[in-house]
């Protein structure tokens, strides 16, 4: 009879798994820079438009928080970047991951918040309506369970530790 042996992991030093975590998260980090790097430069482009001067002083206060969190999400996710060139050669990769992937998910988390500023300053100006918070909500609560509970309930159901 024979036995087969279901393997539970990779076989991999921990500066080879660095590695591969290293590409996986850089791959991530692609993405994620693209959507911010777009929707900032977007967001740098509107004051300088005529309408900007005639919008009401929330929206312009909105408009600057936005501004403010899309500098910073962009900061977060291109500190990996400057960490990795930084400390390269230096025998830390394991460490430099772990430390990388912490900016990305602070990047992540300021990508939201900017994401959410902008289609809030975005419906107020386009609609006026009272049901824009509503919407906003709304779209949240779905960034929400597409970028943090999805992963959270999948990590859940199918890791054992």
């Amino acid at each position: 009879m024979v036995e087969t042996v279901r393997r539970t992991g990779r076989d991999e030093t921990e500066e080879e798994r660095a590695d591969r975590m290293w590409g996986e998260l850089i791959q991530e980090i692609r993405v994620a820079q693209t959507g911010v790097q777009i929707l900032f430069g977007f967001l740098l482009t509107v004051v300088f438009t005529p309408k900007y001067a005639h919008l009401a002083h929330t929206d312009q206060v909105i408009y600057i928080v936005t501004v403010v969190l899309g500098s910073c999400a962009t900061g977060a996710l291109i500190g990996p970047v400057s960490l990795h060139r930084l400390v390269s050669g230096r025998r830390i990769k394991p460490q430099a991951v772990r430390i990388a992937s912490r900016l990305t998910f602070v990047g992540l988390v300021l990508l939201l918040t900017t994401m959410t500023a902008a289609l809030l300053l975005i419906l107020r100006v386009a609609t006026h309506d009272d049901w824009v918070p509503w919407l906003v909500t709304g779209v949240v609560a779905w960034y929400l369970v597409c970028w943090f509970g999805v992963p959270i309930w999948t990590r859940l159901r199918h890791t054992t530790r």
